[in-house]
């Protein structure tokens, strides 16, 4: 790809560029892995299960293990992500996506499958970790949040996609088919991210300013508007310290480093994940019985959640952080609520499983519009540059650690608890998420990033760093 160093003065200001989009949705293009990834296990744990005659405790670990990946993997995101730079932790998350998927396909043991669910986790940490920051960092602020949602939209869609082909390998029972799928896109990304060009603020980051300045000439409407920007960076830059170093000495960063981790448990504990991983488990406690009704089950999750996340993608940017937030979490929390109550019986009549299977749908849209995109978005938004790389591997370790608690509980907590209890709990921690939302995370539509660093090392309460 050539760099087009030539722009019309004359552009209109609040029009995106073209090349921003198509370099967003490309880069976005890892969160439909992230998704592939999630989804695939939901279908062939019930036939892996069966063909190896596995207790719930060791599905749990096939399940948890990618999560176990993910984090270790975090932890060396965020060197990955500013020695290499943002473009090339990408790629390396693409060709772990393969060769896990790979690994998974050609399982001769449960202990095999494990190992391949690590390597698919070191793509999964690694890509959740830098893709909403190249997002963040490559996007002009007017679509900053639209561009990321579009991060949860793709994965929403590898989990609808994978639902799909989960339901057709079901029929022959072919559990190597459904994790074979996640090899092909996962070759196309890799191809893909060759092209994606460098984030301009990781190129400031190391004295390559004239290269910042191609890029932004690039996908800025104005020359005027690219000289802006590198000067706020510019400012950025004259801090010292950054990462450990920022976190130890400076009170404002440890806030924000906490408010990204309290996030992500928030997200991780709504119980998306319970959905995701243990979908058909769930229809069958329900008292759907056969199998090609849990698995037509799952697509119809899957439908629902790509469907949800076009509010998060049309909204973010008009509406706001915080109202979806607040209306996400209010779904979540009563949709969990009546499922418990539902579950609680001896069994369902017809009309009682059509309520609670709407219920849980009700929670797919609260959590697809609110929840999934906006948390990644704030995590992204709220730490300062310097410290930037070293907030968001907080956040993301602490994301994936929490899907590994939450995903290697659930059918434990289904046979201590009971489903009644469980997803009451599930319901009493979205309601605790709502007083967090409240106070302490911030609104940020609109605002630079540049003012949401400046306001937070002025020592602005984190409720107000957007204003």
């Amino acid at each position: 790809m050539q760099l087009d160093n030539t722009l019309s003065v004359s552009a209109p200001r609040n029009k995106t560029r073209p090349q921003v989009i198509w370099i967003c949705l490309l880069a976005a293009l890892a969160g439909l892995l992230f998704g592939l990834d999630i989804g695939v296990i939901s279908g062939a744990l019930p036939l892996i299960a069966k063909e190896y005659h596995l207790l719930d405790r060791q599905q749990e670990w096939i399940v948890s293990s990618m999560m176990v990946g993910a984090a270790a993997a975090t932890l060396c995101s965020g060197f990955l992500a500013y020695r290499f730079g943002r473009k090339y932790a990408l790629l390396i998350a693409a060709a772990s996506f393969c060769i896990g998927a790979i690994i998974c396909t050609c399982a001769v043991s449960a202990n095999m499958l494990i190992i391949g669910r690590l390597v698919l986790g070191v793509g999964l940490g690694v890509a959740s970790y830098a893709t909403p920051l190249y997002l963040s960092e490559i996007t002009p602020k007017n679509i900053r949040g639209a561009m990321i949602s579009a991060y949860q939209l793709m994965i929403a869609l590898g989990i609808l996609i994978v639902f799909l082909t989960n339901t057709a390998f079901s029929y022959s029972g072919n559990w190597r088919g459904m994790l074979l799928v996640v090899a092909v896109p996962s070759l196309i990304f890799l191809f893909g991210a060759l092209f994606l060009p460098r984030s301009p603020r990781w190129l400031m980051i190391h004295n390559r300013e004239e290269d910042a300045r191609n890029v932004l000439l690039r996908l800025r409407n104005s020359r005027e508007e690219v000289e802006t920007e590198l000067q706020d960076i510019k400012e950025q830059l004259k801090v010292k310290q950054q990462g450990w170093h920022l976190f130890k000495e400076n009170r404002n960063f440890r806030r924000s480093v906490g408010l990204g981790i309290v996030l992500q448990v928030m997200q991780q504990f709504s119980g998306v994940n319970v959905m995701m991983y243990y979908a058909p488990r769930i229809f069958h406690e329900i008292g759907f019985a056969s199998t090609a009704d849990q698995m037509w089950g799952t697509v119809i999750v899957g439908f629902v959640m790509t469907i949800a996340t076009f509010i998060a993608v049309g909204f973010v940017d008009r509406w706001g952080r915080k109202p979806m937030l607040y209306t996400g979490f209010i779904t979540m929390g009563i949709a969990m609520a009546v499922v418990g109550t539902l579950l609680g019986g001896e069994s369902l009549s017809g009309v009682e499983k059509g309520i609670t299977v709407t219920m849980l749908l009700l929670f797919i849209v609260g959590f697809s519009m609110s929840a999934g995109p906006l948390i990644w978005l704030l995590c992204s938004e709220i730490q300062p540059l310097k410290g930037r790389e070293f907030g968001i591997t907080c956040s993301t370790f602490t994301c994936h650690i929490a899907g590994m608690i939450v995903s290697a509980t659930f059918l434990s907590l289904l046979n201590s608890l009971g489903s009644a209890q469980t997803f009451y709990l599930y319901s009493l921690l979205n309601i605790v998420a709502l007083a967090i939302i409240f106070r302490f995370v911030p609104e940020t539509k609109n605002i630079s990033l540049e003012q949401i660093e400046q306001n937070l090392m002025a020592g602005k309460p984190l409720r107000d760093i957007g204003r």
